[in-house]
């Protein structure tokens, strides 16, 4: 029965940081659903108007952030947009994973590590989740891109 406990315990902590390094890119929509939401629910849009306008907002800052971030051909508008989105996971994983080690963790020089160590790697996966799907560009904008190479030409070729 204990064998049993350790391997539901194992795997919901598996389960839980799986979800947490997936979700981490929606970090930043999540937190402006979360304020339009609590806007417009203090501005009397009403219980089924404020969940409506919370989640379109949210959505629209995912759009428009990745939309961005595909299009942009300056690699520190990237680095800016990818940051925006990245942070937000940064201080969110912080916060998760220093609330988790409070349950087995008595020390709580080891919880700020592990919660940094935590931070590291959830901001990570967001910033690595964003960039992953970009395709590389060349450095000098002035030029047309190709996608075919160049044919080398051999010393035969230079002779005829």
């Amino acid at each position: 029965m204990l064998a049993l406990g350790l391997l539901l315990n194992f795997a919901g902590i598996g389960l839980f940081c799986r979800l947490i390094f997936t979700l981490a890119v929606h970090a930043l929509p999540f937190f402006v659903t979360l304020n339009v939401f609590m806007v417009a629910l203090h501005s009397g849009a009403g219980i089924l108007g404020a969940p409506l306008v919370g989640i379109a907002a949210g959505g629209i800052t995912l759009a428009i952030g990745q939309t961005a971030f595909a299009i942009t051909r300056s690699v520190i508008s990237g680095a800016i947009i990818a940051a925006l989105f990245a942070v937000p996971a940064t201080i969110a994983g912080y916060q998760v994973v220093f609330a988790m080690s409070q349950i087995g963790v008595p020390s709580l020089v080891w919880r700020e590590i592990f919660a940094c160590l935590g931070a590291v790697f959830i901001g990570g996966t967001a910033w690595t989740r964003l960039t992953i799907f970009t395709e590389t560009r060349p450095l000098d904008s002035g030029r047309e891109a190709r996608s075919d190479p160049q044919p080398v030409l051999s010393a035969a070729a230079h002779q005829q």
